[in-house]
């Protein structure tokens, strides 16, 4: 599940297309939109079986249009990094990659089309995305400027196309916040605030993808230390999905720097969310217990984080990959255990 930590494993491409909804606009074909529509709000809602349904159905229905294929792997994705899954590699490439194939034969029909470029434009996304995640850095960097060429296609087009907006938003915030230490050099300039308007601009705009700039922009509020304006975002975005760890992720961090009680309430939501899940693998409800550890630690009530402590030593964990990537955060529990036991 996303949480500051993964800022900077994404890089500047932090959820730049996951869980993207689809165009500022309604798509022309109504059943295209509506299934659309559904199978988003599917994956906002953590209904990853219902969404892949969903885009199955439109995959099938429409086999010469990239869009099933495009969310299919979208909703691979979102579905891994909220269970801290591994990844599906060889499915989620097969699919961008067949999604391409379609999108280039349509360009090729009408390299001026708005939604042809959209599609192109999306396909780089997800593949920048996904790259980042698995810290393919080079790979992310090329699809992502391949990425925002078509969107401004599409902005050539319609000045009013906000995904573009949302794209580029977001990479200027994060391109800027990961080489803030060459900021010196005259080449190299600060876009930080420039991401964070562009951004802001789509919130205020778009109707599908509202969510997924809402959502890129309250962990840029996180990192550019304005935490208030996240946690009014993640509310307001709460209202809608009550139940949404996404949006319950970025509120918990927020509230770390505001109100440490509050943050404990909602890092315990989140885990009690987590521990009603089939089949896990733990890694959440480890890293969980271990925020919550810490902020109890950080109010001086000192018997609540071994508590959380000796439960994490506890867990018996199977898979090798979690035990890998657990491995930093399972010292710092024992550094904190043998503290509070001082």
């Amino acid at each position: 599940m996303p949480e500051i930590e993964l800022l900077a494993r994404s890089k500047f491409f932090f959820f730049l297309f996951v869980v993207a909804n689809t165009f500022a606009q309604t798509h022309p074909n109504k059943i295209i939109d509506s299934l659309l529509t559904t199978g988003i709000n599917e994956i906002l809602l953590q209904n990853y079986s219902d969404a892949n349904k969903i885009f199955v159905q439109l995959d099938k229905q429409y086999s010469n249009n990239p869009l099933g294929k495009i969310y299919l792997a979208a909703t691979e994705i979102a579905k891994s990094v909220d269970y801290e899954e591994s990844f599906n590699s060889n499915f989620i490439d097969s699919l961008l990659t067949l999604a391409e194939e379609k999108t280039e034969t349509l360009l090729e029909q009408d390299e001026n089309n708005i939604w042809y470029n959209y599609y192109n434009a999306l396909i780089y996304g997800y593949m920048a995305y996904y790259q980042a995640l698995q810290n393919n850095i080079m790979r992310a960097l090329s699809n992502g400027v391949e990425s925002l060429q078509g969107f401004k296609k599409c902005l050539e087009t319609d000045s009013n196309f906000y995904e573009a907006y949302i794209a580029a938003g977001t990479y200027n915030y994060w391109k800027s916040a990961q080489t803030k230490f060459l900021s010196w050099l005259p080449f190299i300039s600060d876009n930080r605030e420039k991401g964070i308007k562009l951004l802001e601009k789509a919130v205020q705009h778009s109707t599908y993808n509202y969510y997924l700039a809402a959502y890129s922009l309250i962990w840029i509020y996180i990192d550019y230390e304005q935490s208030d304006k996240a946690i009014s975002l993640s509310l307001k975005m709460l209202k809608k999905y009550p139940d949404s760890r996404f949006f319950k992720w970025g509120l918990a961090r927020a509230y770390e720097d505001t109100d440490i009680d509050k943050s404990i309430s909602v890092y315990t939501e989140l885990l009690n969310s987590v521990e009603t899940l089939e089949n896990r693998n733990v890694y959440n409800d480890i890293v969980l217990r271990h925020k919550i550890a810490m902020l109890y630690n950080k109010k001086g009530e000192k018997k609540k984080a071994l508590k959380l402590c000796n439960e994490i030593l506890d867990f018996q964990i199977n898979s090798v990959k979690i035990k890998e990537k657990l491995e930093s955060r399972l010292e710092r529990v024992k550094k904190l255990r043998k503290k509070l036991l001082n």
